[in-house]
């Protein structure tokens, strides 16, 4: 072999096994050197964000061999648990509260922590209504009139009320049954704020029914009443609706739930006269309005004002939009350490920018970059974590380019209504939530169709259809063993483990597949060969033309 041919096979070879070590952007080498050294984290509460959580935690554990694991045990029993310093961070909709709903002492954790939010979403209200055996996909609903199902005043779907919601549609003669959470829950929290804010007269009449004192204010724990089913977490609400027992059902729950389930969810009135879903630039729109209080020191530093959220006059927003905060240790103490900080500091640092890329299609809306800054400062405050906080040049969120806070890309672009969504004669037939099916005109209103689908939640939607068919259709679901569950949660067929729980499970997407960095692998891989093939061949032919 002549120097030149091994000058060539030496290249090819140093730049293939270049290209193999660096990856794109140095990730392999992040993979590799990382497996070893992140110390597993735990944490536990909402799973009103428990949907991104999961698939966040499946996507560190595949890229980086990190491992979190997170109890969906509700926002109160997450708080309770940081409390009791057995858990490394919690999620929860709601602060710690100084003054508990239900009397009991004021939730106050001996170690120091803040609040970073962590992914933004709407709360909605995923309901199963057919009408002529054919399942309704557009149900409209006003804030007075969800209100008053919520509180038992309206218990029939032919009510008035919601046939003026719905000039479309001819409302059947059906109870409505209000699934409500058995267990302490920032959703419950997050929705009984809202009402008591917006319709102050029937919240506190309600409670006053209820036994429970006056003037009204949220509650973590949500009062049964007559008609109504109570359920635990937002698996067991969204599993409840979705089962052929659960017609004629409605609750409230993440969006990211009812596009797992197939099942759609009621478009809510704004003030601007528009009824909205609660799309991810819907989210963006509404929380622009969103107020944050910014007092460092404060107990409450950084938790959510959401008054111009309800009453934003943008015929874009929606009026159920917020938040989730985890809550994040800044002192050494109970079962967190320093080298979990590490990690917790790598986690929430990844979540805050890539993550974000798919929170849309789960049914979340991404935060704006003004949330990221703020939730960059918690991530220096952690014991461990890197003091860097977030490069804002480099995070891959969808919502912002690095450069101007008060800019929100997915805001900006978000569609106006359309005319049918308008309070009026006229009704969209174009279904919402997991259900894409349109719903024939049965009332005396006209139809009209809502904007398309942006592609992530088509994507979502078609992903997630035939789990949902699975737990529509208990024939379906005892075949390919899905557990099916009675009104009562007891099991009636098919396969389970542990308690019993609803049929819904939590919504994660595909692996990416074929990306940049497996390109950049397969390119390293054809070079090396070229690297051991090409050489013989040269010195071969060169030594066929060379002169005898």
């Amino acid at each position: 072999m002549t120097p030149r041919i091994r000058l060539v096979r030496l290249l090819t070879a140093g730049f293939a096994l270049a290209l193999m070590l660096t990856g794109v952007g140095g990730g392999v080498a992040v993979q590799s050197a990382s497996a070893d050294t992140y110390t597993p984290i735990s944490g536990s509460g909402s799973t009103w964000s428990q949907n991104a959580l999961d698939q966040w935690r499946k996507n560190v554990a595949s890229n980086y061999g990190m491992t979190v694991n997170y109890s969906g045990s509700g926002s109160s029993a997450g708080r309770a648990d940081f409390i009791a310093g057995t858990v490394d961070f919690a999620v929860s909709e709601i602060p710690f509260q100084a003054k508990p709903e239900d009397g009991s002492a004021p939730e106050a954790p001996a170690t120091p922590y803040a609040y970073m939010p962590i992914v933004a979403g709407g709360t909605s209200f995923m309901y199963n209504l057919k009408i002529g055996g054919k399942r309704v996909t557009n149900l409209r609903l006003s804030g007075d009139v969800i209100t008053k199902i919520f509180t038992g005043v309206i218990s029939k779907w032919n009510d008035p009320a919601i046939q003026t919601d719905n000039p479309g549609l001819a409302m059947p003669d059906k109870s409505i049954t209000p699934v409500v959470r058995s267990d302490g829950s920032g959703s419950t929290a997050q929705f009984t704020l809202w009402m008591s804010k917006q319709h102050p007269d029937l919240w506190n009449a309600f409670c006053t029914s209820v036994k429970r004192s006056v003037p009204c204010g949220l509650t973590s724990q949500y009062p049964e009443f007559s008609g109504s089913k109570a359920q635990s977490g937002s698996l067991g609400v969204s599993g409840y609706v979705s089962q052929d027992y659960g017609e004629g059902a409605i609750t409230y729950v993440e969006y990211s739930y009812a596009l797992k389930s197939g099942f759609p969810v009621a478009k809510v009135l704004n003030s601007a006269g528009y009824y909205v879903e609660p799309t991810a630039p819907s989210v963006a729109v509404a929380l622009l309005s969103a107020q944050i209080n910014t007092t460092v020191g404060s107990p409450d530093y950084l938790t959510q004002i959401l008054d111009g959220v309800y009453n934003s006059a943008d015929a874009r927003t929606y009026p159920l939009s917020s938040y989730s905060y985890m809550i994040v240790p800044t002192k050494v103490g109970g079962v967190f350490t320093a080298e979990k900080g590490k990690t917790l500091g790598v986690f929430t640092n990844y979540l805050l920018c890539e993550g974000q890329q798919q929170a849309a299609a789960l049914g979340y809306s991404p935060l704006p970059l003004n949330l990221v800054q703020a939730a960059s400062d918690q991530i220096k405050k952690i014991p461990g974590a890197s003091t860097a906080g977030v490069n804002l040049a480099t995070c891959n969120n969808p919502t912002f380019d690095g450069k101007n806070p008060a800019s929100n890309k997915l805001a900006d672009t978000a569609p106006q209504p359309q005319a049918c969504d308008q309070r009026g004669p006229n009704q969209c037939v174009t279904g919402t939530g997991g259900a894409t099916a349109t719903t024939d005109v049965s009332g005396s209103g006209s139809g009209g169709a809502a904007a398309a689908l942006t592609t992530t939640t088509d994507t979502a939607a078609s992903a997630v259809a035939p789990a949902a068919a699975t737990a529509a259709d208990p024939a379906v679901a005892a075949a390919s063993n899905t557990a099916v569950y009675d009104a009562n949660g007891s099991v009636v067929s098919g396969a389970t483990s542990g308690s019993a729980v609803a049929v819904s499970k939590p919504l994660a997407l595909s692996d990416t597949g074929f990306g940049a960095q497996q390109i950049v692998m397969t390119v390293a891989g054809a070079l090396l060969l070229i690297a051991i093939v090409l050489p013989p061949l040269l010195s071969r032919r060169l030594k066929r033309n060379s002169p005898r």
